[in-house]
Order: structure tokens, then C-alpha cells, then sequence
């Protein structure tokens, strides 16, 4: 049994450097008290490191990692070296029960790659899913998966995906019955491949489940808020989520440069700041940070590699409340309800 205090971090991965990732965990034990962290990488610079940190000095452990995995490290050279590596090493502490979940910022596909050779997937899921939250103009964010672990699926993985993401959604943010649909190139039952035709069927027979399937919805809707799970292949998905960070920026820097263009413009953006403020805060991916690898034997979080320590404090908050949940548990719970009434 996993201890769910203890959370492993790889304080090596990503492109900010130990010094940000410290940061990000020192701000996540103040926002979260009674979390222990697992501290994975170069013993030295991490004690070095937290000489800044002193609220981590009585809550943290040193797990000392020869190795790092390069950001362009393909993953079957990285898995070789996962035994001696801060992002297999970490991995490895939730597999042993250390930890109950780890957290990386490092190289996405290696850290795939590593978590589910050590992991497993789940019995009833055949392939596990990235899933991640998404601003809306509705109460919550939505979850999406997958993001980019599977570019081609079956009508099975797309309900098994549904079914985890529901979960999920419950687990994050207090839902008692999520509304779920699969994103597709139109809203009437007629649109899109067989694949998510025979996904959709599915779904809509899976009314004992604590979900609501509501059909399909097009790219154009996934920021409204009319819905809480949004469910793809890997490709689609990881197209919608850089297309929805690319267009934030856009946003952001189309705002920046109207202000900027005269004094009168200048003159309205301090009249408008707090809204401005309000819509920046929004769309920062640092308050929604933290993409989980769902149906694995274990929780695995991917921080994003440019995150800045609000950003790797927010992975980590996530990560210990998927553990404290018992998130695992709760898809397997569902997964098992929903072949017991296929069968």
C-alpha cells in the first residue's frame, strides 16, 4: 500500500532547473500541510538546494539519483537507464510503496515509456491515457484525454478513457455525476468514424455509472464549460491542447499589443487592469498544470518542463489530492461496474 503523505519528486526533470522545481515544492508544503516529499536526484545539489527552503528540511528526504533523462532522450534509451535516473527512480518509489505518486517535469515520452513498464495498466484497461485540465467559462475546468499516449484507438479505449476521465473529474473537482462526451468533427449522431460511433453506443448503455454522457462536441465548445470530460485519440487530443495554449497566447499578446499602441490606449489598460489581471490569471498554465497517466497501477503526474514553481506547486497539490481520493481505486471500482453490465 502506497504511503499517501509521501510524494516523489523528480527534482532533476524538466527545463527550469532544480532551483524552480525546490521552489515549487516548498510552496506546495505550505499550501498543503502534513505532505511529506521524497526528494529524487544529485544528493548534493538538492541539499545545497535546500538551504533556501528551510520549511522542507523537517518534511522531506533525500532519494539521491546518479542520472537524468535528457529532454530529447528517446524513451527506450532512457528506460535502459531508468534504475539510475531522478524520473525512474521516482517512478520506482511508487511502485515500492514509498511514495504515492510521483511528479516530473521531465521528458514526456520516457516518462510514459518508464511509468507504465513499471506500473502496469490496470486490469480492464488496455492502454492508459494523459489526461490534464483545460480553463472554460464555466464553475470548473475540463478534463481532457487522451493528450497524446495513444494516436490511434479503438471504441473500447475510448470508453475505457470516458470511464477513467469520469473518475478523475469526481476525484478533482467534487462531482458527483460528470457530464461526459467525445470530441468529434460534429454534434449529430450520424458525424464521425465508426470508431467513435461505437464508443458513443456504448456510453449511452452505461447509464449505472456515476456519469452523463451527453453525445458529442465539437472543437469549438471544449472552453464553454458545457461539459466536464472530454474524451479523444491521443492525436486529436494533443492537437486541441496546443491549439488552446497557442491561442491563450495569442490572446494574451494581441491584449498586450492593443495597450500598448497609444496613450489613450495606455490610459485604458489601467482603467481595465483588474479585468485584464482576472483574464491572465485565467489562462496561465501554472494554475492548471499537472497532466495524470490514468490506468496505471500507481500515479504518475507530468508537470509541464517550462513550469514556473506556482506551476509545479499546483502538479504537486493534484497529485496529493488524486492520492488522498484514492483515485486508483475509483477506477477500478467503475471499469469492474461497467463490465459487470456489458457482461
Amino acid at each position: 500500500m502506497a504511503d499517501s503523505s509521501w510524494i516523489a519528486v523528480d527534482a532533476m526533470g524538466g527545463d527550469v532547473g532544480l532551483a524552480v522545481m525546490l521552489a515549487g515544492v516548498a510552496l506546495a508544503r505550505r499550501r498543503h500541510e502534513g505532505m511529506h516529499f521524497l526528494l529524487v536526484g544529485d544528493e548534493t545539489a538538492i541539499s545545497e538546494g535546500l538551504k533556501a527552503h528551510p520549511n522542507l528540511l523537517q518534511n522531506s528526504e533525500i532519494v539521491h539519483a546518479p542520472g537524468v533523462v535528457g529532454s530529447s532522450e528517446k524513451a527506450g534509451q532512457a528506460m535502459r537507464r531508468a534504475k539510475t535516473t531522478s524520473m525512474g527512480i521516482a517512478i520506482d518509489c511508487v511502485k515500492k510503496g514509498r511514495a504515492g505518486a510521483a511528479v516530473s517535469a521531465g521528458n514526456t515520452g520516457a516518462l510514459m515509456a518508464m511509468a507504465k513498464l513499471s506500473l502496469r495498466t490496470m486490469p480492464g484497461i488496455d492502454r492508459p491515457a494523459l489526461a490534464a485540465m483545460l480553463p472554460t467559462l464555466g464553475d470548473n475546468d475540463v478534463v481532457v484525454l487522451d493528450l497524446g499516449a495513444n494516436t490511434e484507438v479503438e471504441a473500447k479505449n475510448l470508453v475505457q478513457f470516458a470511464v477513467m476521465g469520469a473518475a478523475y473529474a469526481r476525484t478533482t473537482m467534487d462531482l458527483a455525476s460528470p457530464r461526459v462526451a467525445l470530441l468529434n468533427i460534429g454534434s449529430e449522431d450520424q458525424k464521425g468514424t465508426e470508431v467513435i460511433r461505437d464508443a458513443a453506443q456504448a456510453l449511452r448503455l452505461a447509464t449505472h455509472l456515476p456519469m452523463r454522457f451527453e453525445g458529442f462536441v465539437e472543437g469549438d465548445r471544449l472552453s464553454r464549460g458545457e461539459h466536464d470530460v472530454i474524451v479523444c485519440d491521443g492525436f486529436s487530443g494533443n492537437i486541441a491542447l496546443k491549439t488552446a495554449e497557442g491561442t491563450a497566447r495569442f490572446v494574451a499578446d494581441l491584449l498586450k499589443r492593443a495597450f500598448r499602441s497609444s496613450v489613450r490606449s495606455k490610459i485604458g489598460f489601467l482603467i481595465s487592469r483588474p479585468a485584464t489581471e482576472l483574464l491572465r490569471d485565467h489562462l496561465d498554465p501554472n494554475n492548471h498544470n499537472g497532466a495524470v497517466f490514468l490506468g496505471l497501477n500507481g500515479l504518475v503526474v507530468k508537470s509541464h518542463g517550462g513550469a514556473n514553481e506556482r506551476g509545479v506547486a499546483t502538479a504537486i497539490g493534484n497529485a496529493a489530492k488524486m492520492v488522498k481520493a484514492d483515485l486508483a481505486r475509483r477506477i477500478a471500482e467503475d471499469l469492474g461496474n461497467f463490465e459487470k453490465q456489458a457482461a
